[in-house]
């Protein structure tokens, strides 16, 4: 039986890493998330220890040996199955973000409303993708597609279970993929219950590094400082650009329907042609300009007050002390990610 909660904790994990990332690296080069003593031990888990480029051929070797064991399996439940080609990993290394750099603020506030690369034209693939088992596919009947696809991945999550959280992925129910997945990269430590303690534990240091005092000293400069540049209302550094977020939820939720009004692409006299996307719209752009004002205050206060810096060296005290406390089991879990790669 496999515990879903090492998948949580592996998140508040990486919140605990990205605490002060967020808020833009230090900008005189002192501290930068990077320097998390955790990250040795987590690090291991997540393939951050390789390059982009080694985890492209990882990646691609894997695919290949997966696609091959998927075919072989399909083969013994009768059906046909032929390996996806050239499997590719997309890879960000996040250069494109610089949230502590002027310039790149005035730009695009915290990215939200406006992104690097949004502005982009799309580039059209060299060569369309073809599904190789597209046409075996369609000769099936639609009982026989069903059952293909049932043994290819296994049977789809409900509805329910996926609206109220009870759906856990488990490779032994996920068809020839998982099957496949599970045979080329082994047991995942990150998914065993023997880390599933250290999980919990990690989760509880992530809502202290939070919620500690030391952190709401800091917000709390930095929220005087916000409010001496005229904006007021801040508690944490955070809340700032979640309000961006929130204002920006509400647009799209006016324009489908979710304010009350028809969300059916008509308004009762309009055709559905009138329906502006609300990328588009007076109040998106409104709200971008609203941003870059916002971010720039922040971004000065955050630069006042060494936000970045003393936020990291807040954290980092902290996971000296959890790994002093802890250092055995996250011993035994780094050699046990380091063993299944």
């Amino acid at each position: 039986m496999r515990s879903s909660v090492p998948f949580a904790a592996l998140a508040a994990s990486a919140t605990i890493l990205a605490l002060a990332g967020c808020a833009g690296a230090s900008s005189g080069g002192e501290l930068t998330p990077e320097d998390s003593p955790l990250s040795e031990y987590l690090s291991a888990a997540w393939g951050g220890d390789l390059s982009p480029e080694e985890q492209q051929k990882k990646f691609a070797e894997q695919q290949a040996k997966s696609e091959a064991l998927m075919a072989e399996c399909m083969a013994e439940e009768g059906f046909e199955y032929a390996p996806a080609q050239d499997v590719s990993l997309d890879i960000s290394t996040g250069d494109e973000w610089e949230p502590d750099k002027r310039e790149w603020v005035e730009k695009y506030g915290y990215g939200y409303v406006s992104s690097p690369g949004a502005e982009a034209p799309v580039e059209e693939p060299a060569e369309e993708t073809v599904d190789p088992n597209a046409a075996y596919v369609s000769s099936l009947s639609a009982s026989e597609q069903t059952a293909y696809y049932e043994t290819l991945y296994g049977v789809s999550p409900t509805d329910e279970e996926l609206e109220d959280g009870t759906y856990e992925y488990r490779w032994e129910d996920a068809g020839c993929q998982g099957w496949a997945q599970h045979e080329v990269s082994g047991d995942d430590p990150a998914q065993s219950e023997e880390f599933t303690a250290l999980w919990e534990k990690l989760q509880k240091l992530s809502t202290e590094a939070q919620e500690g005092p030391e952190l709401a000293d800091l917000n709390a400069e930095w929220a005087t400082c916000m409010a001496d540049h005229g904006e007021p209302g801040f508690a944490a550094q955070g809340d700032a650009g979640q309000s961006i977020i929130a204002a920006q939820e509400k647009i799209y939720e006016a324009a489908s329907g979710g304010d009350g009004e028809s969300g059916d692409g008509e308004s009762g006299d309009g055709p559905a042609a009138d329906i502006q996307d609300p990328n588009d719209s007076p109040e998106m752009k409104a709200l971008g300009e609203r941003e870059i004002e916002l971010a720039l205050v922040d971004l000065e206060c955050r630069e006042k007050t060494s936000f970045a810096t003393r936020s990291l060296r807040i954290q980092f005290a902290l996971e000296e002390k959890f790994i002093a406390e802890n250092k055995a089991e996250l011993d035994a879990f780094k050699a046990a990610a380091e063993q299944s790669k």
